[in-house]
């Protein structure tokens, strides 16, 4: 965002936030299609019971915990719609501050410096709520593992905690993403020395 406010044209960085905004978008609309689903399935239950009766291997469905595990759905769909949209809301909001942003070549004004870390922090947050969107995808997939199984579900919420950790702090992408940032860091420093 400091490299931004030293730039008079930000067709980049609009084209970057758009990028994002429309894949968000995608997920929320997606999540609302889903949440229909969920939903009709209470008015299916015994349909429901007996699809899950016929699988092998599945405990006994009982009515109420079929339902209890749709409401579990329910709400985790529901939440993640409401993370995408707070998201969208977000990157919106981070627009109209770029737009909104004065162009400062020297890089010496202390006021728009701040600004810049503003606009960060609500980048920052955009992306925290976009990724807590995802996440409840993940979870949901380990509650579909409770219809089938008690076991089955633990097991299923287990490796998506650990998959999640994997992907979020131990992954290529982000040793790649964390030594990028660091060698930016080392190239200010010495830039800000000169």
């Amino acid at each position: 965002m400091e490299q931004l406010i030293g730039r008079e044209v930000r067709v980049a960085e609009a084209a970057l936030l758009a990028n994002l905004e429309r894949n968000i978008t995608f997920f929320a609309s997606t999540t609302m299609l889903v949440l229909a689903g969920v939903l009709t399935l209470f008015a299916q239950v015994e349909r429901l019971e007996a699809v899950i009766a016929s699988i092998p291997l599945t405990a006994p469905p009982v009515h109420l915990l079929i339902q209890l595990k749709l409401g579990l759905l329910t709400f985790i769909f529901v939440m993640a719609f409401f993370q995408f949209t707070w998201s969208m809301r977000q990157y919106g909001f981070l627009n109209v501050m770029i737009g909104a942003a004065p162009i400062d070549k020297s890089g010496t004004n202390s006021h728009l410096r701040d600004y810049a870390n503003q606009m960060a922090v609500v980048q920052d947050q955009a992306a925290h709520s976009y990724n807590y969107g995802l996440r409840s995808y993940y979870f949901a997939m380990a509650v579909l593992c409770w219809f089938f199984h008690p076991l089955l579900f633990i097991v299923a919420s287990l490796v998506v905690v650990y998959t999640l950790y994997r992907r979020e702090f131990k992954s290529k992408a982000v040793m790649a993403i964390t030594a990028g940032m660091q060698l930016l860091n080392e190239e200010r420093q010495k830039l800000s020395k000169n």
